[in-house]
């Protein structure tokens, strides 16, 4: 197994390659060095230890589609259109894909899409709808429907069945290393993403399907302290899940060995990064699209020219942000639209960056509810639509069944891309109570702090080109 780097100085001359290795419903707290004691990742440590390693990562949209074309645009689901699974799609949008390869990039996917227009199926991908992966392709829109963990079925750029041996985790990675030989042997810089649908459960039997043997190993799982007085499926779920984070880690070792017997490793940059975490059922009726740190902070590691010198970011930062973040390193200017901003300054401590960075990320929440949250270094405030509030139609384009099953709405509870009107509906303090436990909208000691966070979320909704809408002070029973 290769050891991980992060160095910047004396890397080699020339734009660099980006590798993307994107997990499904990873929570932040299972990599070693974000807290977790299972030693699940210890490459993934290793290469967060000798690279940038980031303290409040989060998910712009926490569910599968919207947070894919958030991280792939740099733009909010209110701009790029898909604000759920199954709503839309990036045709004719700049996309990281399209900026790399207008500056002589190879590009390349493999794995779980999620992107194609509504109607395209589960499987092959029409060229107009892969966001401008062009010289490598093999993936599916919806992998969870086409394969199960030991059966993988992807479609090349043919649509051609490619059916890889083993375990899915290991398919796609054998698949990526092909990726990686195709790109060494073409000589230009190339930007591949590898999606993984692991950790996220097989929908069909509603687990976490890890390698033979992997749930065995974790059965004595570690709980972390946000799940253990709340209901939810976690106490079955746990093994599987940490087996699934286990194999995931193998992979990135595997990756790395790969760009090194091809020469590439100290040139690329390497992102570690997953779309939502998971909440096992103990904040609503499925695992994320909810406001609290359980579906909304995700692992984020990146290593390599740029990227080095074990460094810390503890400043908020955004999937939206990754774009032109990645842009940035690689000396491309990000388009007109992007709404993220480059995390770079970040990285080199800039003093002006660090100062002027917001003190929170903006997320919106869909298919659950509609939903607005800031999360920042201390606090967590959401606002949802009341019932009749929810808008009938997305920007990006009609609205559309969703592609996978959704947890259905509450009573009294809205869903649409946006509302006219908002209700406070969670305040939590995340320096004391860090498990976000204890609900605070409402009380009378902190509607200053609640107004507050009022005032700075109608601006960021404003910044992200919504429009104004009314939010309501806290009047009812107290969610959890």
């Amino acid at each position: 197994m290769t050891a991980a780097r992060g160095a910047s100085e004396g890397a080699p001359s020339g734009p660099p390659n980006v590798l993307v290795i994107f997990s499904d419903q990873q929570r932040w707290d299972s990599l070693g060095v974000n807290g977790s004691p299972m030693e699940l990742t210890p490459t993934l440590d290793r290469l967060a230890r000798e690279g940038t390693r980031f303290l409040l990562p989060i998910t712009n949209q926490p569910v599968c589609a919207p947070a894919r074309a958030c991280l792939l645009t740099g733009q909010y689901a209110t701009t790029h259109g898909v604000w759920k699974n199954g709503a839309g799609h990036l045709e004719g949008t700049a996309t990281l894909a399209t900026c790399l390869a207008g500056a002589g990039y190879q590009t390349g996917y493999v794995g779980k899409w999620h992107l194609a227009a509504p109607g395209s199926g589960p499987g092959f991908v029409p060229p107009r709808y892969r966001a401008g992966f062009a010289d490598f392709w093999e993936a599916a829109n919806l992998l969870e429907f086409v394969s199960q963990p030991f059966e993988t079925v992807l479609f090349d750029g043919e649509g051609n069945e490619v059916r890889p041996p083993g375990y899915r985790v290991d398919a796609m990675t054998d698949r990526t290393i092909a990726a990686l030989r195709q790109y060494a042997a073409d000589g230009r810089p190339f930007f591949h993403m590898v999606s993984y649908l692991e950790p996220h459960h097989q929908n069909d039997v509603d687990r976490y399907v890890a390698p033979e043997g992997y749930e065995d190993r974790y059965a004595d799982a570690f709980v972390p302290p946000d799940l253990r007085p709340l209901p939810g499926n976690w106490l079955r779920q746990l093994p599987g899940y940490y087996g699934c984070i286990r194999s995931l880690d193998e992979a990135v070792a595997r990756l790395l060995d790969a760009l090194r017997e091809t020469g590439a490793l100290e040139r690329t940059i390497v992102v570690y990064a997953a779309d939502h975490g998971c909440h096992f059922r103990t904040r609503n009726a499925e695992y994320k699209r909810s406001c609290h740190d359980a579906s909304l902070r995700v692992p984020l590691v990146i290593s390599g020219p740029g990227f080095g010198g074990r460094q810390l970011v503890p400043e908020p930062v955004g999937l939206v942000d990754l774009m032109p973040t990645l842009l940035d390193a690689c000396g491309v200017p990000a388009p007109d639209g992007v709404q993220g901003r480059s995390a770079l300054p970040l990285v080199r401590r800039e003093a002006t960056a660090c100062e002027t960075w917001p003190e929170e990320v903006f997320v919106q929440i869909s298919e659950s509810g509609t939903a607005r949250a800031l999360r920042g270094e201390r606090w967590t405030y959401c606002v949802a639509a009341p019932a009749g509030h929810g808008a009938t139609h997305a920007p990006g384009g009609p609205q559309a069944a969703p592609s996978g099953p959704a947890p259905a709405a509450g009573p009294g509870v809205a869903t649409g891309p946006a509302s006219e009107v908002y209700v406070e509906t969670h305040l939590y303090d995340t320096y004391a109570d860090p498990q976000q436990h204890v609900n605070l909208v409402g009380r009378p000691g902190f509607r200053a702090t609640a107004a507050a966070l009022r005032a700075r979320l109608l601006e960021r909704l404003a910044a992200a080109g919504e429009p104004a809408p009314q939010i309501l002070e806290f009047a009812g029973q107290t969610a959890p």
